[in-house]
C-alpha cells in the first residue's frame, strides 16, 4: 500500500495525441498546413494521472495561436508553452509539443457563400413524419480560406439532429460542422434549424397512365388505363394533393427491346414530402395498332 501510495504520488512524463486548432488566424492570409493536424505532447504529471490516461485514453485538442504567420511561415510551439499550457489542468504541466515546428505555404485567399444542410438521424411517433422543407436561419454561410479549398466546398452541414418518437416541429440551434477544415473561417457558426414535424395519412389518387416511345404505332392502348396509387401525406396538405400532382408511365421501348407480356409502372413524378407506398396493378397489359 505505501509503495502504491508513492508511486502514484510522484511525477511522469507522459505522452498524448492531440488534435490542433488555430486561433488569431490572420485575416489577409490564407495558408495550408504542410504536416499532420495531429501532434505529440509531452505532459508531465503526477503517477495516478498517468493511470487514469491509460485506463481511459482520448484524443485531446489544443490550440495553436497563429498570429506571428502575419510576418513568417511557421509556428514554434517552445514560444507558446505558455499559452498551451494555460489549456489544461493546474496539475498537468506541457513540456513540449513534438513537432516543434509547424510550417504553412500560403496562397491567395478568397471568399464565397455556400447553403446550410441538416443530417437528421429522428424517429417518428406512430404516424408521424417531416411534412416540409428543413429551414435554416441562416440558409448560406460565409467561408473565407485559400481559393483551392474554398473552391472545392459545396455546402456545409450542421451538427446532426437528433430525436426519438417526435411528434411535434423541431426547432434547434445547430453548430455549423467544420469537418477539419481548420485554415478555412465560418461565418456564422451556427444555424438556427427548423424541422415541420406533421400527423400523415392515407390517401388513394387514380391517376392516368401515359405511354412513352408509341410514335411508330397508329394507338397504344393499356388494360387498365390507370393506376390507382396509396400514398402518405400530411394531414393538412390532405386536399392539396391531386392526380396532376403525379405522373405515371409505361415505356414501350422495353418490349421492343425485351419482348415483355406487360409493362412495369414507372413513376417519374412524386411531390415532394409525399411518400407512395403502394402501386396497383404494378404492370399492365398493351394493344398495340401498327
Amino acid at each position: 500500500m505505501a509503495w502504491m501510495l508513492i508511486a502514484v504520488s510522484n511525477k511522469y512524463t507522459f505522452s498524448i495525441k492531440a488534435g490542433i486548432e488555430y486561433v488569431n488566424i490572420p485575416e489577409k492570409r490564407a495558408f495550408h498546413p504542410l504536416q499532420s493536424d495531429t501532434v505529440s505532447v509531452r505532459i508531465k504529471m503526477s503517477g495516478w494521472n498517468v493511470l487514469l490516461s491509460r485506463l481511459n485514453p482520448d484524443t485531446a485538442n489544443i490550440q495553436v495561436d497563429l498570429s506571428s504567420l502575419s510576418t513568417r511561415n511557421y509556428i514554434v510551439f517552445s514560444n507558446q508553452i505558455g499559452f498551451i499550457n494555460r489549456q489544461f489542468p493546474i496539475d498537468k504541466q506541457v513540456i513540449s509539443v513534438g513537432p516543434d515546428t509547424l510550417y504553412f505555404d500560403f496562397s491567395k485567399q478568397t471568399q464565397r457563400k455556400v447553403p446550410v444542410r441538416v443530417p437528421m438521424h429522428i424517429g417518428f411517433k406512430k404516424q408521424y413524419g417531416v411534412i416540409g422543407a428543413t429551414r435554416t436561419n441562416p440558409e448560406y454561410v460565409t467561408i473565407t480560406g485559400p481559393l483551392e479549398d474554398v473552391a472545392n466546398i459545396e455546402y456545409l452541414e450542421t451538427d446532426s439532429v437528433f430525436g426519438t418518437q417526435v411528434h411535434t416541429d423541431i426547432r434547434t440551434v445547430s453548430n455549423i460542422n467544420r469537418k477539419q477544415r481548420t485554415n478555412v473561417t465560418i461565418y456564422p457558426t451556427f444555424a438556427e434549424v427548423t424541422i415541420p414535424i406533421g400527423e400523415l395519412t392515407e390517401k388513394i389518387i387514380e391517376i392516368p397512365i401515359k405511354v412513352e416511345n408509341e410514335r411508330r404505332y397508329t394507338s397504344v392502348r393499356t388494360i387498365p388505363s390507370k393506376v390507382t396509387l396509396t400514398t402518405l401525406v400530411s394531414l393538412k396538405d390532405f386536399s392539396k394533393w391531386t392526380a396532376r400532382d403525379f405522373e405515371a408511365i409505361v415505356d414501350l421501348e422495353n418490349w421492343e427491346e425485351n419482348g415483355v407480356k406487360s409493362l412495369p409502372i414507372l413513376l417519374t413524378k412524386v411531390p415532394d414530402y409525399v411518400k407512395v407506398i403502394k402501386i396497383e396493378p404494378q404492370n399492365v397489359d398493351f394493344f398495340v395498332r401498327k
